[in-house]
């Protein structure tokens, strides 16, 4: 089992929004903001190769957006990053055999779309792949709350139904067993309805795509959350519980938007607080089947 982390458009976004709760005067330590107390962000996604399949989950933010809200959204190039990033692999979108959706906020799922053309709708790349999304989450996209109502891609769950390769999860267990063995999921409420994050594991090693659940590094100090959450305590629970679980079997998080840790172990530190060992700044067809990681 070979995993790739696979780099897609970047943004800066408000640091006090990213980091919810947490003080300017914490959270600078993290992520330097610039002038208009922006953040630098990554938008990752998780390639995973086994059995001759290939996975992906999640897309970035990709290039749909006309240039004014391209600039909104601190979207930094103008180009499709995660195809030219596929590219460096080997790999084009038409490659891919399933797309991995933990939601369908646009910095996560806006890379499955058409790079913006002026006059032209919207249409979906990856021809082959199906599209795995939880149930709930895509009822989220479908009928949005008023709060977070702009997060969302209004034509893109039409999109997929269209396609005829969406494929739902649900929370009682259905489509668990889409991607084959090796993979499975956990869903989590606190960030938004129905959010899945992606477990891959070999014989020696697992990882788990962390989505917005846990961001990046510095979210994985328990109380740190987004002010973009829905459920700021319930997240910090189910944070809580996961994390735990890292620990206790060594699992690696793969973080969707740090701009330097691709990847790492979760510690507990000497005041038992949750922290990052083993950064990764990035790896490429690392085989989960092996005991060394990238680089060892």
């Amino acid at each position: 089992m070979l995993v790739s982390s696979v780099l897609g458009n970047s943004q800066r976004l408000d640091g006090g929004a990213m980091f919810g709760n947490a003080p300017r005067a914490l959270w600078s330590r993290w992520l330097t903001p610039d002038e208009h107390s922006r953040i630098p962000l990554a938008c990752r996604a998780l390639l995973v190769e086994h059995a001759g399949k290939r996975l992906l989950f999640e897309t970035g933010i990709g290039t749909f957006f006309p240039p004014t809200l391209r600039e909104r959204y601190g979207v930094v190039e103008s180009e499709p990053v995660l195809l030219a990033s596929l590219a460096k692999l080997g790999l084009s979108d038409a490659d891919i055999d399933a797309v991995v959706l933990s939601h369908l906020h646009f910095d996560h799922a806006g890379g499955v779309l058409s790079p913006y053309r002026e006059d032209q709708p919207p249409s979906l790349l990856f021809p082959r792949a199906r599209f795995v999304v939880g149930t709930r989450a895509f009822e989220r996209a479908e009928h949005p709350h008023t709060r977070d109502r702009a997060s969302f891609i209004p034509e893109l769950p039409g999109l997929l139904r269209a396609s005829g390769r969406l494929e739902l999860v649900g929370s009682a267990g259905e489509g668990r067993a889409l991607l084959g063995p090796g993979f499975d999921f956990v869903e989590s409420d606190g960030h938004t309805p129905g959010l899945l994050l992606g477990i891959a594991a070999g014989s020696a090693r697992r990882v788990l795509f962390a989505t917005d659940l846990i961001p990046g590094s510095p979210w994985v100090h328990a109380p740190i959350t987004m002010g973009y959450d829905r459920y700021a305590e319930r997240l910090v629970d189910e944070k809580n519980e996961l994390l735990a679980r890292c620990v206790d079997d060594g699992t690696y998080l793969v973080f969707t938007h740090d701009p330097a840790v691709a990847a790492a172990r979760v510690v507990r530190d000497d005041r038992g607080r949750f922290t990052v060992s083993e950064p990764l700044a990035t790896f490429t067809r690392w085989d989960l089947d092996q005991e060394q990681p990238p680089g060892a």
